[in-house]
């Protein structure tokens, strides 16, 4: 088992733990849990809002990041273990909800998927790497505040009267607000022929 000399104490750089991890050093676990635990736990817990569901989850994170380096080598393992953290508290959440639809969380995804009916109907690998490429690009076009309130909507899947009471701006400013981004969203996916 290979060893960072001189690092205890410290956090480790990410191409560091990746390395354990293709060394299939158990320490990558512990190191990645140090290293990015409290945002997988907030990613789990922010989608879930059930502490044992959101653990499990995070547990879970940890075995999928495992099982998926190598052959992964991601550069921002951060943000790879958050979306691979986000895509199975999303699966759980589902399935813990499949009998009682029109939850906090089914309200945002209904919303953004009327809307942009091209994030419901992607078949393939490649087509979900293309769309998502698309979205990141808009996102990076919207300014600071549009692109924190698209989030906090539709990724972290926070309600209105959440946003409202944590921004101070009123409800229905912000439903117009959303309601106007996923139109611009819409409008540049057809833009770049993602939609019809």
């Amino acid at each position: 088992m290979h060893h960072f000399p001189g690092k205890e104490g410290t956090v480790l750089k990410d191409q560091e733990i990746v390395a354990l991890f293709r060394q299939r050093s158990e320490e990558a676990i512990e190191e990645l849990n140090r290293k990015y635990g409290r945002q997988i736990r907030q990613v789990t817990d922010h989608v879930l809002r059930d502490r044992q569901d959101a653990e499990e989850c995070a547990s879970d994170t940890c075995l999928q990041v495992w099982n998926s380096i190598p052959p992964g080598q991601p550069e921002h393992l951060g943000a790879y273990a958050c979306k691979i953290a986000r895509n199975l508290a999303i699966n759980r959440y589902r399935s813990n909800s499949a009998k009682k639809r029109n939850t906090f969380y089914d309200v945002a995804l209904d919303e953004l998927e009327e809307t942009v009916p091209a994030l419901s109907n992607v078949e393939t690998e490649y087509e979900a790497r293309e769309l998502t490429g698309y979205v990141n690009q808009f996102l990076r076009s919207l300014e600071p505040d549009d692109r924190v309130l698209f989030l906090r909507r539709y990724w972290f899947g926070d309600s209105i009267s959440e946003i409202a009471s944590a921004t101070g701006r009123k409800p229905h400013a912000l439903s117009v607000r959303l309601f106007r981004l996923r139109q611009r969203l819409q409008d540049y996916l057809k833009k770049e022929g993602m939609m019809a």
